[in-house]
């Protein structure tokens, strides 16, 4: 181990450290290998495995004092209830986006070309990551002026003649590990059946095969996330808000400086979000559902749906789930809504949408229907929550363009929490091994020019 010589550093931390923004002298201490340096929680440390100021669990407990009760606990009870990296993943997202926003302004210039002369974009993954991109659909779409789309990454398998565009457009592959069968398969079926599409992959693992098995160039671009979004947990969590984030880089490639402004504002309110949830949910779980419905207009379904799949995952489906939009309860899902249910309410900060989605609640008051909602959002009004119901405010965004990273941030600690109360172990909550951190192989049909088995 050697010391290495004094670096001039200009950084801005955040505010949410109660550090003062001001311009500093830090010395590193470094192991012989390179590494590259990251603010994590306030404190500088490495990428790779070189010398760390503090233990993991003590830096996250000044910044979260709210989860010291998950936080406090030895190693020991830390291992047996399997909650290390799903915690610790959860709560590294405010960080992990600071330096997201940061690569897409790096490669923003290859971005732009590859956006130039496109009429569509088309947004695929499977599971979490098809979520990722509804998440962001609505918003690049308004930004960029063209019809985007999500199509999931099985659908392309199954029906991609049908469904992929006819024009030049622009495919975005959002996978954490890329390893699943269907990464490479659907972009392998895209570059056959259309030759104008171009490509960008958003993943978390460098080494991957969809990072791997493709030649980067004109048509096809590629950024590869901070290592620590490779979640090491079954579920995704810090890998899907980063993914979405950095698509959502796509809209502000002219503005980049409105970019890592936004970013660091959702940095500081996803810290409020984080602290707040740990704080509230543990009372608030209290009273045991064993159904949850989560609803939300097209502007940020995507988050109720990825919100909806964390519960499910994190239960072994022990907690049924619903994913549906304010109107569309009233067609029929209403009906379920039963008093052991809890109705979880992402709301718009569209003043139209708004009205729509307070009439459905009050509706569900009025009827009395469910054992207790949960109401994310801006400036919500007192008089529809009821007693047992709870209220997190998210403040600092005029539209849904950002907030749906946010209000899943909110569903995963939900998740983990509801996840602990059953029992189960957070990292690997599927206990028969029903579902795995990557899909298993299967037999990919129509390609056997391709050896057709991934």
């Amino acid at each position: 181990m050697e010391l290495s010589a004094q670096w001039k550093v200009k950084t801005t931390l955040p505010n949410r450290y109660g550090l003062p923004r001001t311009e500093c002298n830090v010395c590193y201490v470094m192991v012989t290998f390179s590494c590259e340096l990251l603010p994590i929680g306030g404190v500088w440390m490495s990428q790779k495995n070189s010398v760390r100021a503090e233990d993991e669990f003590s830096r996250y407990m000044r910044v979260f004092p709210q989860a010291d009760g998950w936080l406090g606990r030895s190693e020991e009870e830390r291992d047996g209830l399997a909650y290390r990296h799903t915690l610790c993943e959860i709560l590294q997202q405010p960080d992990t986006w600071l330096k997201t926003a940061s690569q897409v302004l790096a490669c923003a210039n290859r971005l732009g070309a590859l956006l130039d002369g496109c009429e569509q974009v088309v947004l695929t993954g499977s599971g979490s990551s098809e979520y990722a991109g509804e998440c962001v659909r609505v918003p690049l779409q308004k930004a960029l002026r063209m019809p985007v789309q999500t199509i999931g990454s099985g659908a392309l398998l199954t029906n991609g003649t049908a469904l992929l565009p006819e024009t030049t457009a622009l495919m975005v592959s959002f996978a954490r590990s890329g390893d699943s069968p269907e990464s490479v398969a659907a972009l392998q079926v895209a570059q056959r059946l259309n030759a104008n599409v171009r490509h960008l992959i958003i993943t978390c693992n460098k080494q991957g095969r969809l990072s791997t098995s493709f030649r980067k160039g004109d048509d096809l671009e590629a950024i590869v996330l901070d290592p620590r979004t490779n979640d090491r947990s079954l579920v995704m969590t810090s890998s899907f808000t980063n993914m979405a984030l950095a698509a959502l880089g796509l809209s502000y490639l002219k503005a980049p400086q409105q970019f890592v402004r936004h970013a660091e504002q959702l940095s500081e309110t996803g810290t409020n979000i984080l602290r707040t949830a740990f704080e509230r949910f543990p009372e608030f779980l209290q009273e045991r559902f064993e159904r949850a419905f989560y609803l939300a207009s097209p502007s940020l379904f995507g988050a109720a749906r990825e919100s909806a799949l964390k519960m499910t995952e994190m239960t072994a489906g022990r907690v049924i789930t619903v994913c549906e939009t304010y109107l569309g309860l009233r067609h029929g899902p209403m009906s379920a809504v039963h008093p052991d249910s809890l109705v979880a309410c992402f709301l718009s900060a569209d003043p139209l949408v708004r009205a729509y989605e307070l009439d459905v609640v009050r509706e569900l008051n009025q009827k009395q229907l469910g054992m207790k909602k949960l109401f994310i959002g801006s400036d919500i009004p007192s008089d529809i929550a009821r007693p047992g119901d709870l209220t997190i405010d998210v403040a600092g965004f005029d539209d849904d363009d950002f907030t749906s990273i946010l209000y899943v941030v909110a569903g995963q600690v939900l998740a983990l929490l509801r996840c602990l109360q059953e029992g189960l172990r957070p990292d690997a909550p599927s206990k028969d091994g029903v579902i795995s951190r990557v899909v298993g192989e299967f037999r990919i049909y129509g390609m056997e020019e391709t050896a057709a088995v991934l």
